[in-house]
């Protein structure tokens, strides 16, 4: 494994799939009772801006730095942005961003439980490090997609899933369907976020079909691209496949991702989809 997220840690696409994740949450805590969280990759913890990784790329300065500057940002992204800042001490100050193990800690309740999985030795380590004392969060070092048979369903029967792998193979799209498929026959009330990037769209509408034939049902498609998709060698937008999606999740995300889109100062050459892939 030679993916390492520092690199592209706050990044746009790492602004769409937290903002969404932290509204997943939200919604899942609307009732009292318990909710489980399992992050198949997790990464580490937090990422530091000022790093040698992050200014290398300086990503974040077109991901969440930008959304920060803007006049206007869009109230569905308070949870995410509290968190955001919560880690930084002022407004004008932007060094630490949460990976998803941060961010899910921070808006979890004292009575939910956090699993978080990541297979890469060094970063394994550090997230164990990062988390030891937390009571409500274990730490695995181990394949995320083992952990789908390993940990589903979860004692508590609600919660959600967080599939976000490096994409560092080129049957990626593959392993995610069997192992979402297998995961919703174990545990099929379960909401399922799977994260992919988007180069071309050719390999992202085989994966959608393969979605479709794989048997899945009520399957919520939702996409930002900051440019067309007909570049194979750079990345031009992403999306996540949201598998029992919570109720008006898909109104949000449709009034959101163009309001990310200004944010991102993509009016004009890039473009949103937001709709029902398979219906439930």
């Amino acid at each position: 494994m030679n993916y390492r997220h520092a690199y592209h840690a706050g990044g746009y696409t790492d602004v769409v799939k937290h903002a969404v994740l932290a509204l997943l949450i939200e919604r899942l805590k609307a009732k009292d009772t318990p909710i489980c969280v399992l992050d198949t990759h997790a990464g580490i913890g937090r990422y530091d801006l000022l790093g040698e990784a992050a200014q290398k790329t300086g990503e974040f300065r077109d991901g969440i730095a930008r959304v920060l500057a803007a006049d206007a940002r869009p109230a569905a992204l308070k949870p995410y942005l509290d968190v955001v800042r919560t880690l930084n001490r002022g407004p004008a100050e932007l060094r630490w961003y949460p990976g998803s193990p941060r961010l899910e800690l921070a808006l979890l309740r004292t009575q939910d439980r956090l699993v978080l999985v990541e297979l890469h030795p060094e970063d394994a380590v550090d997230l164990a490090k990062a988390f030891a004392g937390h009571a409500q969060v274990k730490v695995h070092a181990m394949d995320g997609y083992m952990a789908l048979k390993a940990f589903l369903p979860p004692a508590e029967r609600r919660g959600l899933v967080l599939i976000d792998p490096p994409y560092e193979v080129t049957d990626e799209f593959a392993r995610i369907t069997r192992a979402l498929a297998g995961a919703r026959r174990r545990w099929a009330t379960g909401v399922y976020a799977v994260w992919y990037p988007i180069k071309h769209r050719a390999p992202v509408a085989a994966f959608h079909a393969a979605l479709k034939k794989a048997g899945l049902r009520n399957v919520l498609i939702a996409e930002l691209l900051i440019q067309p998709d007909t570049d194979a060698d750079r990345l031009n937008g992403c999306g996540l496949a949201i598998v029992n999606p919570p109720w008006r999740i898909e109104s949000t995300l449709t009034s959101l991702f163009p309001q990310l889109l200004v944010c991102f100062g993509a009016i004009g050459r890039g473009s949103v989809n937001v709709t029902m892939l398979i219906p439930a």
